[in-house]
């Protein structure tokens, strides 16, 4: 049968529509999406026909769209298992939000909310009030403002103080972020010349002394939160910084990156936000949905006068957070309050903390599980390391146990990892040797029954 034949044979949208398969999909959806669904099929129908393949029959037609109705109506940014051991994964949403930032954005949210009025006046107010409260008990800064991102809370801040004029900054801090936004262009895009001082890996206060000029508007400090330089290294203290910055009559900015409010650890080594003000900076910007662990967002921190004029800037508007940022951050901080609770009750904190031991039980656990369901897996505990991700933390490795399976028969570890991560429930893993790594890490409390059907899933001939 040529393929003008085996065309013609294909049933037509009226003939599908007759069939009590495809009067199944129209009770719960409307007839004109079933009828483009069908039509679709139909279509695809066609092109594996003249591409040489057996006409499929109508059954299988009404199929196609049966599944491509049901992929529609599945949230395309949906809920999926990270057991990658990267805590705040940048392609997996960043920081998983606390449960009382979830309370509060069902308990806030699900109606009216006091966003930007003063209920004792009925005059507008402004929407980071509460989270600027708890953010000036927290730091010791004197005001604070909230925007969408870090970026934004540098644009904002250098557009602000430097529209015009020059901003030094170190060449060893010209760091780029995720999707090749680089500093020297956000500082472009500021309206603000960038003077780099110093070497790569060493840069002194001279340098920066040197720089200065009738334009220079700052000076910036830029911590580099994604990598760090090693070796024959050095550069001025944030304290030496400020003392030059008050010397010549200019405000000095330190981007912190990720953030930090609290040093979770000995080993932690990261700069915390009230350091840095205690320090004498002006104006402190970091992100709050890495080491905060809230929604995304960019916090500026620092002298009332400078967040004041940040947030009078026309740029302001257009780089501002919704309410249900808004209550997610009000919500995370308040967990702060707290630091003995606070990896109990924050997840990323307890991500970043949880002993190795503690992990081997939840390892061991899960294997069990895994082997009890698909045997044929052959689950095994393995030594192994989880990161911080997102640029926090970039050189801290922590000691993890992985569960450990083969991919099944036939396949490759790629293409189960990809089976896995396009399955429902979605699973995300690492690949390494050919072998596929569950780290229990970053595997959610009550996510362990997800995780075996996931595997049960791929693991079906």
């Amino acid at each position: 049968m040529n393929a003008n034949s085996r065309l013609r044979a294909l049933p037509a949208v009226s003939a599908l529509l007759e069939r009590d398969d495809a009067a199944a999909l129209m009770t719960s959806r409307p007839r004109d999406r079933v009828v483009a669904a069908l039509r679709k099929s139909l279509e695809r129908a066609r092109k594996e026909t003249i591409d040489g393949a057996k006409a499929p029959d109508a059954a299988a037609i009404v199929r196609g769209a049966h599944d491509d109705l049901a992929r529609a109506d599945r949230p395309g940014l949906r809920r999926v298992v990270n057991a990658t051991g990267i805590v705040l994964h940048t392609g997996l949403g960043r920081a998983v939000l606390p449960k009382a930032a979830i309370d509060a954005l069902v308990a806030e949210a699900s109606g009216y909310c006091l966003l930007a009025v003063d209920p004792a006046t009925n005059e507008r107010g402004r929407r980071e009030r509460f989270s600027e409260e708890i953010l000036v008990e927290l730091t010791g800064c004197e005001a604070a403002t909230v925007v969408n991102n870090n970026a934004a809370a540098v644009l904002l801040v250098l557009n602000t103080l430097a529209a015009g004029k020059e901003v030094i900054v170190s060449r060893g801090q010209l760091v780029e972020i995720g999707g090749a936004f680089r500093m020297p262009d956000v500082m472009a895009r500021a309206g603000c010349r960038m003077v780099e001082v110093g070497c790569t890996n060493r840069t002194h206060l001279k340098d920066y002394r040197d720089a200065i000029n009738e334009n220079t508007a700052a000076i910036i400090r830029v911590h580099p939160s994604n990598y760090r330089v090693v070796g024959f290294t050095g550069e001025p203290s944030l304290a030496d910084l400020v003392a030059l910055g008050r010397e010549r009559g200019l405000p000095v900015i330190d981007d912190l990156g990720s953030g930090a409010l609290v040093k979770l650890d000995a080993a932690f080594d990261e700069p915390l936000v009230a350091d840095s003000l205690a320090a004498g900076a002006d104006v402190v910007t970091c992100s709050a949905d890495k080491l905060i662990g809230g929604p995304q967002g960019g916090v500026i921190l620092g002298k009332k006068s400078i967040v004041e004029r940040c947030d009078d800037n026309q740029l302001a508007r257009a780089l501002r957070v919704g309410k249900l940022d808004l209550v997610a951050l009000e919500a995370t901080l308040r967990l702060f309050r707290d630091k003995d609770a606070l990896c109990a009750d924050h997840p990323t904190s307890r991500m970043l903390t949880e002993s190795v031991d503690v992990i081997a039980v939840r390892a061991k656990r899960l294997a069990a599980a895994v082997k009890k369901a698909v045997p044929s897996l052959e689950p095994v505990v393995e030594d192994s390391v989880s990161y911080a991700g997102s640029g926090a933390l970039p050189i801290r490795e922590i000691p993890t146990k992985c569960v450990v399976v083969d991919p099944p028969k036939g396949a490759t570890a790629a293409e189960t990892a990809r089976r896995l991560r396009c399955g429902h429930p979605s699973l995300f893993v690492r690949v390494h040797a050919d072998r596929l790594f569950l780290d229990p890490r970053t595997i959610q409390p009550g996510e362990d029954a997800l995780v075996v059907e996931a595997l049960r899933g791929v693991a079906k001939p």
